[in-house]
């Protein structure tokens, strides 16, 4: 079990109540929803950084350290760390708050990786992350 830790401070890029809908025969939160959920945050990160299209290459570390259940609410944070020429990473964690408390827990991380497409669905380049000067 994963210890407790702060939850991020900035706003999440998804934010979804998990339903019903969204669980197997037996009543559990699919991890393909959760991932599903995660790859819309990282994409909205990608694609606006890119200022366009961007497509799921690769997904790296997987991780489920704490199950979802049905009335959880579900905030994925994404945070891009870092660009390549056509590629971007974007590092992307799941935190679920139980309907009735204000405790956040840390479900899942991953580091998704996009490649920025072009009209005719090749990569594009784009602009080189900005540096932090201190």
């Amino acid at each position: 079990m994963a210890r407790d830790e702060p939850p991020p401070t900035a706003e999440p890029a998804v934010r979804v109540i998990a339903m019903p809908a969204d669980t197997n025969p037996y009543g559990d939160i699919f991890g393909g929803w959760l991932m599903s959920l995660m790859d819309s945050a990282a994409g909205s990160v990608a694609a606006r950084y890119s200022k366009g299209r961007a497509v799921t290459i690769a997904v790296d570390g997987m991780t489920f350290l704490r199950p979802v259940v049905v009335g959880d609410e579900v905030s994925v944070f994404a945070t891009l760390v870092s660009v390549g020429t056509t590629s971007m990473k974007v590092a992307v964690e799941a935190w679920r708050r139980t309907r009735h408390d204000d405790r956040s827990y840390r479900v899942t991380k991953a580091d998704f990786t996009f490649v920025a497409i072009g009209e005719d669905r090749q990569p594009r380049s784009v602009p080189p992350m900005a540096v932090a000067t201190a």
